[in-house]
């Protein structure tokens, strides 16, 4: 089962970036981006593929240009994550093969994500949308969009999201902080992954 949860692994170093990777995967969290404003983010996102590309769908985050998508392109990614709607990163993430999960907050950043391309919306703050936000939304995206909601979600309100009609999650503070060891990750994700599969 592929769990529509994306770990965010904000502020990560390359240096514990495969055992991360292996212990997101253990608990059954098997989509993971490294934004790129964290520490050498292509060192990581490219030693985590070659650890786990098989087994795992890993990416990048705050990708805000088209250049950062060529080199995600270049070492083998297989997502790309947005905080911000940006057709021409869109086209050229589709371009290179790779999901597109732009962030969106509107009608419009919406209906243009998906125009150019993107394979999910990604909504944040999530929590400043709220669920009623997003479930008014809802009404009119097409049925088969795929949304996650990314800031303020967790394990305690999962079950809401999924009430108002989310697809699934991005979790960045509330599983992975820099200095958090890696089993305390582990754990987290373990939990994540319950609260998860219960709520659904």
């Amino acid at each position: 089962m592929s769990r529509k949860i994306i770990a965010i692994l904000r502020g990560l170093e390359t240096s514990e970036a495969c055992a991360m990777t292996d212990a997101l995967i253990n608990a059954g969290i098997t989509r993971i981006e490294v934004p790129l404003n964290s520490p050498t983010p292509f060192d990581s996102i490219e030693a985590m593929i070659k650890q786990a590309g098989d087994s795992a769908m890993i990416g990048a985050g705050t990708v805000l240009d088209t250049d950062a998508v060529k080199r995600l392109e270049d070492i083998g990614a297989q997502m790309v994550v947005s905080p911000d709607c940006n057709p021409e990163v869109i086209k050229a993430t589709k371009a290179a093969g790779m999901l597109s999960f732009p962030g969106v907050f509107t009608a419009s950043e919406c209906f243009t994500a998906l125009r150019s391309g993107a394979d999910g919306l990604k909504f944040f703050p999530a929590f400043k949308l709220g669920t009623d936000g997003l479930a008014a939304l809802k009404a009119v995206l097409p049925k088969d969009a795929d949304t996650y909601a990314v800031g303020g979600v967790g394990p305690d309100n999962f079950a809401d999201w999924f009430k108002a009609g989310v697809s699934g999650f991005g979790i960045g503070s509330n599983l992975f902080k820099p200095g958090r060891s890696v089993a305390d990750v582990a754990e987290r994700a373990r939990e994540m992954v319950a609260a998860y599969d219960a709520a659904r």
